[in-house]
């Protein structure tokens, strides 16, 4: 059984995407007929099976869609009211808009600390400036600080995917995509990042949109989610609501919350 999906959160809107499809390779549909809305403030969850969209939705916001010998071929963008279309990643980025990918991408033979600065140099701060947000990330995530000078590929995994987040937080972002942060990671690491994504929100108020497997964890951190199937969104509600819903459970994430 599909449901409808239902409108967003109610909070000052940060990015839209309405009705947007995506084509790999000139004949490859991958997304088709997605909207979303991400609110100032909001934790948004990207809910569904491997396969289900997640990623290429994050790319075609993020701009790196066309990485992928992909495109938009249909629908709009908008961010802080802004239509991003044709507009590159990199200055997509310097707006506000940062992509962590799946898979914990770091500079494995440069240092963590090498690797938190080179998300610094986006928006070319004073030499005290990137000082002080690096002292900021370490704030966040006292293990990196503790392998500051290890380099990143001799990291663990958990600590590789809190380095790639924190080297986007680096650069000061409005926002941030996530995409399955939990993947391969021990649940303790999985509950250690999202609550630190969770403490970001309350006290930065920083918005994120995660696409994830794990509704476990997501559902509970969520303000908002979106289920997608086949590239389509197929729900919507808060986590709560999803978290309650037997047909999500079975029908769209297989399994239960727990």
């Amino acid at each position: 059984m599909t449901i409808a999906a239902v409108a967003g959160t109610t909070s000052r809107e940060l990015l839209a995407v309405h009705d947007i499809e995506a084509i790999y390779d000139g004949a490859i549909l991958a997304v088709a007929g997605v909207s979303l809305r991400v609110g100032q403030g909001d934790i948004v969850a990207l809910l569904g099976a491997n396969g289900a969209g997640k990623s290429t939705t994050l790319k075609a916001i993020s701009g790196l869609v066309q990485a992928d010998r992909a495109h938009v071929s249909r629908g709009r963008i908008t961010f802080q009211g802004q239509d991003t279309a044709g507009v590159a990643a990199n200055l997509l980025a310097r707006q506000g808009i940062v992509h962590v990918l799946e898979g914990r991408h770091v500079f494995a033979h440069l240092t963590v600390e090498e690797n938190l600065r080179s998300g610094g140099f986006l928006r070319k701060p004073t030499r005290r400036q990137l000082e002080q947000d690096l002292e900021r990330i370490y704030a966040w995530f006292p293990r990196l600080k503790t392998k500051r000078k290890t380099q990143a590929g001799l990291t663990s995994g958990g600590e590789q995917q809190m380095l790639a987040i924190g080297r986007a937080l680096m650069t000061r972002p409005r926002l941030v995509l996530l995409d399955e942060p939990s993947m391969g990671l021990a649940p303790i690491l999985v509950e250690e990042i999202f609550a630190i994504v969770a403490q970001l929100n309350a006290q930065e108020g920083m918005s994120f949109l995660v696409a994830e497997q794990n509704i476990n964890v997501a559902l509970r951190r969520a303000t908002y989610a979106y289920v997608l199937e086949n590239g389509r969104v197929v729900g919507g509600g808060s986590g709560a609501e999803l978290a309650a819903r037997e047909d999500i459970q079975h029908f769209y994430l297989g399994g239960k919350t727990g």
